[in-house]
């Protein structure tokens, strides 16, 4: 069996090939800078609404590829809660969510503080605020004193994935971490972020939650790297996409001798897709903010707005005036008046198929 990175005397001095990541790493931070640009060239709002949508995500996703799955609303209505940004539509959140969402703001909005075990255990009793994950009973906000075993398979027949830095070494392996977490600033954050990751991960210092503390950590080294707060991509959310690869490169770098390229390589593609896909959403952010802008003087009831937002975010299927009816709670008469009214006002247009029922969308519209 071949031996864990964590076997090797000062397994910490990881070693990388520039050449290998260079390229990639150069077009990261180019549109590191684009994306900064993009979202300053926006108004107040739809920045906000633009970091609401990204740590929701990030939120979302993060617990999603631990297969727990999260209630957007609840999550974001949390976000926004915290942050003081005015929404529309704010749901009461649950226990468990709020403790989520503390972790994750805590990480992104107080990026300069230092990391210490303290706020370390803090996010770990934030994470599990009953002292139980699922419905087991786990040590809380404290490292463990248990071993450690990534496991498959039927019992007798299991297979070992990852055996974790035995207990009694853990704190002293946390504290060569943090320190160097603290206080190593020769390195780009970005490729802090990635070998943060990577070395926390390596250690899995709790009895569970190391993935998600992981990817706070990774997000808490970006907004490091942006100066920033507002998160405008989510890393949780590519993750999510490429979770096979995400477990397979961890499971294969995990036996390196030190040499973490790989490692490196498929975490800044995996970030460049991030922002990639963060560029797309921009130029919807964008789009809905001219709008409001261009109408701000039109009379629009809050029926109308509901509406309109939703098609601004990503409508699913068709609006149809029962669809309408059905969401806004009123009778088809008043959703095809309000539709009769948007079409008048040179909002909203019929689509070009015909059939039983007619299918609406928005007109296109341009800021003079």
């Amino acid at each position: 069996m071949a031996k864990y990175i964590y076997e090797h005397k000062n397994w910490t001095n990881f070693l990388w090939q520039d050449k290998v990541i260079n390229a990639v790493f150069g077009e990261v931070k180019l549109m590191q800078g684009k994306i900064i640009g993009q979202m300053n060239a926006l108004g107040l709002s739809a920045k906000e609404e633009a970091t609401l949508t990204a740590l929701t995500l990030d939120v979302v996703k993060s617990s999603e590829i631990e297969g727990e799955l999260l209630n957007y609303d609840q999550v974001r209505s949390s976000i926004a809660r915290r942050l003081g940004i005015n929404t529309a539509g704010l749901v009461p959140s649950s226990r468990h969510i709020e403790g989520v969402v503390e972790m994750m703001l805590d990480a992104t909005q107080r990026y300069t503080f230092p990391l210490s075990e303290k706020r370390l255990f803090g996010w770990h009793a934030a994470l599990f605020p009953t002292g139980h994950s699922g419905p087991y009973e786990i040590e809380v906000g404290k490292y463990r004193t248990g071993k450690m075993q990534i496991v498959s398979g039927a019992i007798g027949k299991e297979k070992i994935h990852y055996e974790a830095v035995k207990p009694k070494l853990v704190k002293a392996e946390m504290d060569k971490f943090l320190d160097w977490f603290n206080n190593d600033n020769q390195l780009d954050p970005v490729i802090k972020a990635a070998i943060a990751h990577f070395w926390f991960i390596i250690i899995h210092p709790f009895d569970d939650g190391n993935g998600r503390i992981g990817r706070a950590i990774t997000d808490m080294l970006l907004a490091r790297a942006e100066s920033s707060g507002e998160r405008f991509y989510s890393m949780s959310s590519q993750i999510l996409v490429e979770r096979k690869r995400y477990y397979e490169v961890l499971q294969k770098v995990q036996h390196s001798t030190g040499d973490i390229t790989e490692w490196l390589e498929w975490f800044l593609h995996c970030l460049k897709k991030a922002m990639l896909a963060t560029e797309n959403t921009t130029q919807r952010i964008l789009r809905k903010a001219e709008f409001w802008k261009l109408y701000e003087n039109t009379t629009i009831n809050e029926r109308q707005r509901i509406i309109l937002n939703m098609l601004f975010d990503g409508f699913d299927g068709k609006l149809q005036s029962s669809k309408l009816a059905k969401i806004t709670k009123v009778s088809t008469d008043t959703a095809l008046r309000d539709i009769k009214d948007l079409i008048e006002k040179g909002i909203l247009q019929e689509t070009g198929e015909g059939g039983r029922n007619t299918n609406y969308e928005l007109a296109d519209f341009t800021l003079n």
